[in-house]
């Protein structure tokens, strides 16, 4: 992965959420903001990305994000929950489509029993319910390395969700309110035809 594999990813997500009409929001702890900036690198970025947050401290994902302090105390700041939490209080505290979040441990420090340097949780979540979860074992690969390959891993969940419906509810209470319709005239139709015939 490169530079120029997240500035491409970056690219055709802008424009598959433009298309879609999509907002995004991000919430990053190890690469600190990296998301956002690949993303906001990108000329006319605004019309889709709305603000991003990095929360760094276990302090910073309570206060900004909404992280419940049992959480972060029962799974840790680099799990699923965690990672989940983020992305859900982004995308809840941004009024977004799409948020995604990133929690890991970057090295060259940090690790603990069960969890290495090279492992990142990553959460998207979307406003119609979807919510998507990744780990990633990248291993000891560089500081720089993991938090770039957690960037790439971010855009690719993002395009993810971003493909898929955009409001889950929404459209199906439309769909339903325009077919009633239809078939409450049809037999009312086909009455008055059938009526028709005997009184000539």
């Amino acid at each position: 992965m490169s530079g120029s594999d997240a500035r491409a990813l970056a690219r055709s997500l802008l424009d598959l959420c433009r298309s879609r009409k999509l907002t995004i929001a991000t919430a990053e702890s190890c690469t600190g903001g990296l998301v956002a900036g690949a993303l906001t690198d990108i000329p006319g970025s605004s019309d889709v990305i709305d603000r991003g947050f990095v929360t760094y401290s276990n302090e910073a994902k309570r206060a900004m994000l909404g992280v419940n302090a049992l959480t972060l105390s029962t799974f840790g700041a680099v799990s699923k929950e965690t990672a989940t939490a983020m992305a859900v209080g982004a995308l809840e505290r941004a009024g977004v489509d799409l948020a995604v979040s990133i929690t890991g441990i970057a090295g060259p420090g940090g690790a603990t029993p069960g969890k290495p340097v090279g492992l990142v949780h990553l959460a998207v979540a979307a406003r119609d319910g979807r919510i998507l979860h990744r780990e990633h074992r990248f291993g000891a690969i560089g500081r720089s390395a993991v938090r770039l390959r957690s960037v790439v891993e971010a855009l690719r969940m993002l395009m993810e969700l971003a493909r898929g419906p955009q409001v889950s509810t929404k459209p199906r209470r439309e769909a339903v309110g325009r077919l009633h319709p239809r078939v409450a005239r049809s037999p009312r139709r086909h009455a008055v035809k059938r009526r028709r015939p005997p009184r000539g």
